[in-house]
């Protein structure tokens, strides 16, 4: 079986009113994209190094998915919102093969 792929984002929020545009756009999307929201902000302790205040990690099929989802027009489109309401950090992951 193949990897799959996640996104995770560390993110700080600086405009909550923007930034929930972005949620309302992303939510239905990675639903209809094959991605799973593996954690979605909550508590988090640093226990090392820095983190920004939120973290989220989104699960694909595949590492390759991950990828086509996050260059999709729809998206880079949608995330417009993102960027002009957070800061993040942003990597693409491929996990332990199955």
């Amino acid at each position: 079986m193949a990897a799959k792929g996640y996104w995770v984002v560390g993110i700080d929020v600086e405009d909550a009113d923007r930034y929930a545009i972005y949620q309302r756009f992303v939510r239905p999307f990675l639903a209809e994209n094959g991605g799973t929201f593996v954690v979605r902000g909550g508590q988090q302790a640093v226990v090392e190094g820095k983190a920004r205040r939120r973290t989220v990690v989104i699960e694909f099929p595949s590492y390759d998915e991950a990828t086509r989802v996050y260059q999709s027009e729809t998206y880079q489109a949608g995330m417009r919102a993102r960027l002009g309401a957070s800061i993040a950090d942003f990597v693409i992951v491929e996990g332990p093969e199955s």
